[in-house]
């Protein structure tokens, strides 16, 4: 494993601590999960798009739906 030296402001970094702190867990094991989670957006983003390709045009409502119903979450 390899090291990187980051900088940051000197209270930030002192509150990023107690938080890791209070949930039993270093700053050093919160960037790494953080790290693995950022590299890993642009695979999840090719995938739903890959996804949405493969659906389109096959799924059907029976009819064409109102602005409100398709931007209902």
């Amino acid at each position: 494993m390899r090291n990187i030296t980051l900088s940051a402001d000197e209270n930030l970094i002192e509150a990023a601590r107690r938080r890791a702190a209070a949930q039993h867990t270093t700053l050093n094991a919160q960037f790494r999960l953080w790290l693995v989670d950022y590299v890993g957006q642009e695979t999840r983003a090719a995938q739903a798009m890959r996804t949405v390709r493969e659906i389109q045009g096959k799924l059907r409502v029976g009819r064409k739906l109102t602005r409100e119903e398709m931007n209902e979450r």
